[in-house]
């Protein structure tokens, strides 16, 4: 399921993609995502935390509403940082 059928606006993601090319902003994401896994990322509250402290790093300010979908994308993923495919999967999404 793509990413903007949770009204995820492709704009952000292209924004997003082109920071995430800079490697210091890449690097201080990466720390934040560090020991995540796929518990974590089941948890409404703990995908928020990470998405507010992520969002900060990258000096995006997101509305509630762009939070939300977010949010309840990553959830419907059922991702697993340790598998893989899952990996993968997430990688083709955001090509």
């Amino acid at each position: 399921m793509s990413y903007q059928q949770y009204g995820i606006d492709r704009q952000l993601v292209e924004r997003i993609k082109l920071k995430m090319k800079n490697p210091v902003l890449k690097e201080r994401v990466k720390a934040l995502l560090h020991g995540v896994n796929k518990h974590d990322l089941q948890d409404r509250a703990k995908v928020r935390g990470l998405l507010n402290r992520i969002s900060k790093v990258l000096g995006e300010n997101l509305t509630e509403k762009q939070a939300t979908q977010i949010v309840n994308f990553v959830l419907a993923q059922k991702i697993d940082p340790n598998n893989t495919f899952h990996l993968i999967k997430l990688w083709g999404m955001f090509r």
